[in-house]
């Protein structure tokens, strides 16, 4: 009697583990590929969001960027209107961004060593109010930050974000035009290069 070919055998439940998990290894390998590309500015959005139109990097953002509202992780509202006039450094981010975590540190120098020569920063969490909680009761920054959650994919892909990825940051001058935009983690250095470029 002749044994089966290697082609008409069944899948053993040992084989099919070891092609699911070379699976998982190659779209592992590929996501972590993506996530690894150099960041770089992005483009403006080709679809603005409803209520605010996309700004190229000599338009003025509109008065319906200022009028938004966001929630305070420790309760009421984010002064949103209040920020305007003045230099904004506005970071999204995530608790569940490796990145985002990472770069923390650096935004909260900025914003101790720039507040004094009138830039302000602000984080918008794209997350839930329970883990951004959480985050900063061990991770506490001295800049305010606002509850965006899904609204805060929305307002990032209309300043510019068109990959959808975080963390993301755009420098707005005290005229309200937008002047950076960075998809990726940054660093200290890369934002007073940015401010001092704006001064």
């Amino acid at each position: 009697m002749t044994q089966p070919t290697d082609a008409s055998r069944p899948v053993t439940g040992r084989r099919a583990l070891l092609a699911l998990v070379g699976l998982t290894a190659a779209a592992g390998g590929a996501w972590w590929a993506w996530r690894r590309q150099p960041a770089e500015a992005t483009s403006p959005a080709q679809t603005p969001s409803p209520g605010l139109t996309t700004a190229t990097d000599s338009d003025t953002l509109p008065a319906a960027f200022w009028q938004r509202e966001f929630e305070q992780p420790a309760g009421g509202p984010l002064d949103w209107a209040a920020l305007k006039g003045r230099p904004l450094l506005i970071n999204f981010w995530a608790t569940w961004c490796p990145p985002c975590v990472k770069e923390m540190p650096e935004l909260d120098r900025f914003h101790r060593e720039f507040g004094a020569r009138g830039w302000q920063v602000v984080g918008l969490a794209v997350d839930g109010p329970t883990p951004v909680r959480e985050f900063l009761a061990r991770t506490p920054v001295g800049f305010p930050i606002g509850l965006a959650g899904l609204d805060g994919t929305e307002l990032a892909t209309a300043l510019g974000n068109t990959a959808g990825g975080l963390p993301f940051s755009v420098l707005i001058d005290a005229q309200g035009r937008i002047r950076q935009r960075k998809m990726g983690a940054t660093h200290f250095d890369e934002l007073a290069a940015w401010a001092t470029q704006i001064a």
